[in-house]
């Protein structure tokens, strides 16, 4: 092999690199973009249409705040799967702590400000950050098992030939 058909090989590479990363983050954003809209649809009908006597003014943040952390999440998660792949896994669990406590914050300002509508406004968080907890360690885990599957099939390949 040649040093010209080295630096070939590598620029392959990294275009692979670079198109599969950008597929997955547009299907992150996709699949973040519709669970939000459901969610702030479903949401919003529950709480408008069968039990307005619930519903809260701060209702519209609540997908908002999701959403934004998601794309930091994604862009995070882009970043060090260039430049820090062996870190993947403590980014994940790092996000995780900042979204935790993030959300304890978002919690106890609102809480604190608005009083009567605290429980709703607790209780509808609580349910979606669940929903987006499960959502985004579902994305992640397949994303890795997917990642792992193929080294293994390139190995395979590559002891056979």
């Amino acid at each position: 092999m040649s040093p010209d058909d080295n630096i070939e090989f590598r620029n392959r590479k990294t275009q692979q690199h670079k198109m599969s990363i950008n597929l997955t983050k547009r299907k992150y954003l996709l699949y973040l973009t519709l669970i939000t809209f459901l969610l702030s649809g479903v949401g919003g009908v529950t709480y408008f249409s069968l039990v307005p006597e619930h519903y809260f003014g701060g209702y519209p943040l609540i997908p908002v705040f999701f959403y934004i952390f998601g794309v930091f999440n994604i862009y995070m998660f882009d970043a060090c799967r260039r430049f820090a792949p062996e870190k993947m896994l403590l980014l994940h669990l790092a996000m995780k702590v900042l979204k935790m406590f993030l959300s304890v914050i978002v919690l106890v300002i609102y809480c604190m400000v608005v009083r009567e509508e605290a429980v709703a406004f607790l209780l509808t968080f609580i349910v979606n950050y669940l929903i987006y907890l499960v959502f985004e360690t579902s994305f992640f885990a397949g994303y890795e098992l997917n990642k792992k599957r193929q080294k293994k099939n390139k190995t395979k390949n590559e002891t056979v030939a």
